[in-house]
């Protein structure tokens, strides 16, 4: 997936090649396109428990905290029985190297992979940094900017990967009733996570949003029409 790393009127360093290859590293471990990434092997079962990584059992005891906190609708196993944690290591990854970043002793950047965003400070024209949010409908055109300030954004929808999220109860069928779900949280690790269990809840996600302290949301419906939580148009202001 495309990267993005800004960091507005700094001059590059050392630190930008780091935050690129602890991303390598990152895609080298989860990714589950590579086969001889180790989600892979423990997909195959060719990896034991005791033989996984520090960071791979980090990651699934973040995704079995979100089950729990998502009634079940956050889960990383797939119907066919296989582990994913896309929905959840994409977040924590960029979180993780925005930390790179401060630790440079930089304040003003902005990091991106995937559509998922974690920014901080302001841009080289000493603007707040703003996401627009694309309609899913017609890739060409924005229809909300946010200005996250801080806050981590991230985005489910199936308009690019086409149906890739599924309600984990019942029969588990794909989700048809949204297209896109934009969730801000106090970072993008907390967007991501809730952004995925919230898109598997259907029209009932833009709820348990509004009803999770720290959380903000839009969705788009199947039909066009769009729902905000109540708190999400403080972050359109500039």
């Amino acid at each position: 997936m495309p990267i993005t790393v800004d960091i507005g009127g700094a001059s590059g360093g050392a630190f930008v090649d780091t935050v690129f290859d602890y991303f390598e590293r990152i895609d080298q471990r989860f990714s589950t396109y590579r086969t001889d990434s180790e989600i892979s092997a423990i997909n195959r079962g060719d990896l034991p428990v005791r033989d996984w990584s520090g960071e791979m059992m980090e990651v699934m005891a973040l995704a079995a905290q979100t089950k729990n906190q998502t009634d079940g609708f956050f889960d990383i196993r797939k119907p066919d029985g296989s582990l994913d944690p896309s929905g959840i290591v994409k977040g924590w990854a960029i979180r993780n190297a925005a930390g790179i970043v401060r630790r440079a002793g930089v304040g003003d950047f902005f990091i991106e992979a995937g559509g998922d965003i974690e920014s901080c400070g302001r841009n080289s024209s000493g603007l707040d940094w703003s996401v627009g949010i694309r309609n899913p409908f017609n890739a060409d055109e924005i229809i909300k900017i946010v200005y996250p300030r801080g806050h981590g954004v991230a985005t489910s929808g199936t308009y690019v990967r086409g149906q890739h999220i599924y309600n984990p109860h019942g029969i588990g069928g794909p989700i048809t009733e949204i297209v896109s779900l934009t969730v801000i949280g106090s970072d993008v690790f907390e967007a991501d996570r809730f952004a995925t269990a919230a898109f598997a809840m259907g029209l009932d996600g833009i709820l348990f949003l509004e009803q999770t302290p720290g959380l903000e949301g839009y969705v788009v419906a199947d039909n066009g029409r769009a729902t905000p939580t109540s708190g999400f148009g403080a972050f359109c202001q500039s």
